[in-house]
Order: C-alpha cells, then structure tokens, then sequence
C-alpha cells in the first residue's frame, strides 16, 4: 500500500511541477496552457507522457543559424524589393496585384518571400497527373533531384519513384531525398539502399536516437516539395503513397491540389529545401550557384511568393498571410482544407467577412483520417455557419486541398492545413499567387468540386446526434494541442 501511495505522489508532484513550467517557463498562449493544465489534471500520469511527446519546445539555435544565412544571401534583394514596393516602382503583370501590394510587403519582411513574375503554374487535382508529371521532369533531369516528402510508403508508387531516382542517380545526376521520420514510419531502412548504393542521398527529418521510436511527434516537416535543375518545382498536398492514386479502400479517391512551378519561384523553394536538408543531414550542401541557375527563359508571367513557416520563427507567417487575404476580400472567399481548426484570430476574420456581406464558403472532407481533428473541425462550424458563412461536405472520396482563393484574384495552394499544428509546430510552405487566371481556375476548380458535396447548413448542423455533441466538445478543449 505505502508503494502505491508512494507513486501516488511522485505522480503528483510531477504534476504540479510541469503545470508550474508551463505556466511560468513556457509562456505558451493562452489557450494552449489551459489545454496542457485540463490534461495534466484529469489524466495524472498519463498527461506527463503526453506532454513528453507533444509539449516539447523546438531548440531553435541550427534553425537561427540556417535562418541567418539564407537572410544573408538574398538580403540585398529584399531591401531592394522592399523600396520598390514602398515607391511603388514594381509594374504588375496583372493589374488587381495592385491591390495586395502590402500582403507582398508583409510577406516579404515576414518570411523573406521575394515576389516574382516570369513564373508558370501547372495545376494537379489528382494523383496521376500529378506523378506521371513529375516522374516525366525525373527522367529529363540534368544536373540534381531534390525531394522532401511527409509520408512515404514502401508501395507500389514509392518503389515506382525509387527506381527511376535510382536510374537518374546512376546517370550521374545528384539526388537527395528527405524524408520525414514520423510522417514516413514503418518505411524499411532498406528502402532507400539501392538509391544510396547508386550514389544518391536520403535522410529523416528529425528522427529518434532510439530504434522504432521517435516521441518528437511536433515539429516535423511536412512540406512537400520536389526541385528539378533549379527550373522546376512541385508543392501541394501529395505525399507518396498509393492512396494519394486513390488506391485505399476506405477513402476511395484521393482529391488534392498540387502545383507544377516553372520560373524564379522555384528558387526559394530550392533555398528552403537545402536549408532542411542541411538541418537533417551530416552532408552539408553549400548554397552555390549550382542550384540557382541566373538565366532563365520567359516560361510566364504569373506573381508569386512562396512563403515558409514553422516553429524555427517567431511569427506563424502563412497564417497570417490567409489572415491578410481574407480582410481583402470584396466578393468571395473560398476555402478548401482537410481540417478547420482556426484559432480566434483566422476564425474571427472568416466571421467579420461572412458578416460583411461576403461570399465565405468552406469545403470539407466526410471521412476522418484523425479522429479528434475531425470532430474538433465540427466544433467550429456552428460560428462560421451563424455569421452567415457556408459549409459543404466532400463526398467523392477524401478531400485533401489546401487551397485559399479570394475574389478570383489572389490564391495560396501548398502544404498547411486550418490548424495550430500547421501554424505553430510544422514546418511548412504554400505558394501565393498573384494571377486573375491562375485564382481563376483554381475558383472553377472549387465550384465544380461543389457537384460532389452536400451542403451542411446551420439547421442540419443543430440536428446532429447527442454524441457527436459530445465528441466535438471534448475535441475542441484539445483543439490547441491537437
């Protein structure tokens, strides 16, 4: 007995002492101490594990020094960009890119997001255009092969990809492939042999110093990217696997939206990708002008940005993008994201506008793949469906878009999601696109998914059963730690 009070009490103060360093040594939000307390004092024991996986803050010094560096090699650039915007001195393309000349700015200062306009975009709403795409700029590469990929599955179109970089390393051209360690668990250390013996290189992102387990469940890299020559660039939502063909019975066909890059874009998204991979691998890669080719043939005339972010910054940037997009807006918002999850902020922009007058219409998935972002997604329909927003259930298969699209005129497509783990936690990158055609056919591509949904209104949304009232609510309390 004196042994189970003894524990009793160790657990007990365990308790008391992590409450004490979340409050005082953390200094978290608000809402996201109030979750860490809630489970700490229902779940004694158990909530000092979670915490131990989940809580863990992110040891930014190599982050601030990759940051430092790259800040470096193009600061000459931003501060020129920076005049040109503040003197108005940049002639758009597109003339309604007048109107978001301080997102531009904003995204600038913020993220080091330099705005460009001789870029063009190819879009991907299914899987097979997307890879046979990619596997075609694959074979057709010259020089080097860079890829980071969340989820890679030891399947038939991850073997399917291994063979044809194992084909292209052997022809002498540089492949490096990384890979995320929890996003990708279960892939065999065998997996990527052949590629290494052919003389290419993977690496995970912040894997675990213990075989088969890995308790660093934040911070991981779940950007998608794929950089070919320096000319060529992939983001989106597509990871590598045979569901994202639509191959899985349980989710039937995979609905995403990925991006094909051609232009000067494509040399931040280089940037970032040898930047994570210098973080995760022993084999430092100099930022040289190998991977950022000077010359460029006129492929279009679409702006961009593409905007990194994650918990190596002190700012949340591609929310506060979305933030800036929809305080813009003057007609439409259209939103399509596998989870809704907004904090106060994003929510409270998405109700001012709904309010105002403006078209706000969000498109969601009908099956889960996580329960309690599923439910905590729920939960926060009822504000948006109150202030006159609109909701609409995907139900050909699963709907895996991240996709922003404002009035017709300005877009983001990439690889965050509506919640605080793509905000504040992983790291991430989305394309922001300054094109009337571009946003224009991602708006045609929304409206046609629209065919496929039922529309979840505030009448239906009050009906449902006592238990999904229930599971939404115990969500929601959780939703910042989700």
């Amino acid at each position: 007995m004196n042994v189970v009070q003894d524990i009793s009490t160790v657990f007990i103060v365990l308790n008391i002492l992590l409450a004490l360093a979340v409050i005082f040594l953390e200094r978290r939000d608000a809402r996201s101490t109030w979750a860490w307390l809630m489970v700490l004092y229902f779940l004694p024991g158990v909530g000092f594990v979670l915490y131990l996986i989940l809580g863990q803050r992110l040891r930014k010094r190599k982050l601030n020094k990759m940051l430092v560096e790259s800040q470096r090699i193009i600061e000459d650039s931003i501060e020129v960009q920076k005049l040109q915007l503040e003197e108005r001195q940049i002639a758009f393309n597109d003339p309604a890119t007048i109107n978001y000349q301080s997102m531009i700015h904003m995204n600038l200062v913020g993220s080091f997001a330099l705005y460009t306009q001789n870029n063009a975009a190819q879009i991907f709403t299914t899987g097979k255009s997307k890879f046979d795409a990619l596997l075609r700029d694959i074979e057709s590469a010259q020089h080097h092969i860079h890829l980071v990929y969340y989820i890679v599955r030891n399947d038939n179109l991850g073997n399917r990809l291994i063979q044809a970089l194992v084909e292209k390393a052997k022809q002498g051209v540089q492949v490096r492939f990384l890979y995320d360690h929890i996003g990708s668990k279960g892939l065999p250390r065998k997996f990527f042999k052949e590629l290494r013996d052919a003389g290419g290189q993977a690496a995970a992102f912040f894997p675990s110093r213990i075989p088969y387990v890995n308790l660093k469940i934040n911070f991981r890299n779940h950007r998608k990217l794929v950089i070919v020559d320096g000319r060529i660039g992939y983001i989106g939502g597509f990871n590598i696997g045979d569901e994202y063909l639509g191959r899985d019975k349980y989710f039937g066909e995979w609905r995403d939206t990925h991006l094909r890059l051609e232009g000067r874009s494509v040399l931040q998204m280089q940037a970032q990708f040898l930047m994570d991979w210098n973080l995760a691998s022993s084999g430092m890669v100099e930022l040289d002008y190998h991977y950022f080719p000077r010359h460029f043939q006129t492929v279009g005339t679409i702006g961009m940005q593409v905007v990194a972010s994650g918990p190596d910054s002190a700012y949340q940037q591609i929310k506060d993008a979305y933030i800036r997009m929809i305080y813009s807006a003057k007609k439409s918002i259209y939103l399509q994201t596998p989870y809704f999850v907004p904090d106060e902020s994003l929510m409270t922009a998405l109700k001012i506008a709904a309010m105002s007058g403006i078209e706000v219409k969000v498109m969601l998935p009908s099956k889960p793949d996580h329960f309690f972002v599923y439910w905590a997604t729920h939960s926060y329909l009822s504000e948006l469906l109150e202030a006159g927003g609109k909701c609409y259930i995907y139900e050909r298969g699963f709907l895996h878009a991240k996709t922003l699209v404002i009035d017709g005129q300005v877009a983001s497509v990439g690889t965050a999601n509506i919640d605080n783990r793509s905000f504040k936690l992983n790291f991430e990158m989305n394309a922001f696109i300054y094109d009337s055609a571009t946003a224009g056919e991602l708006e045609r591509i929304f409206e046609h998914d629209l065919e496929d949904c039922y529309e979840l209104t505030i009448h239906k949304y009050l009906k449902r059963p006592l238990m999904n009232k229930f599971k939404e609510s115990i969500a929601r309390l959780l939703s910042p730690i989700l």
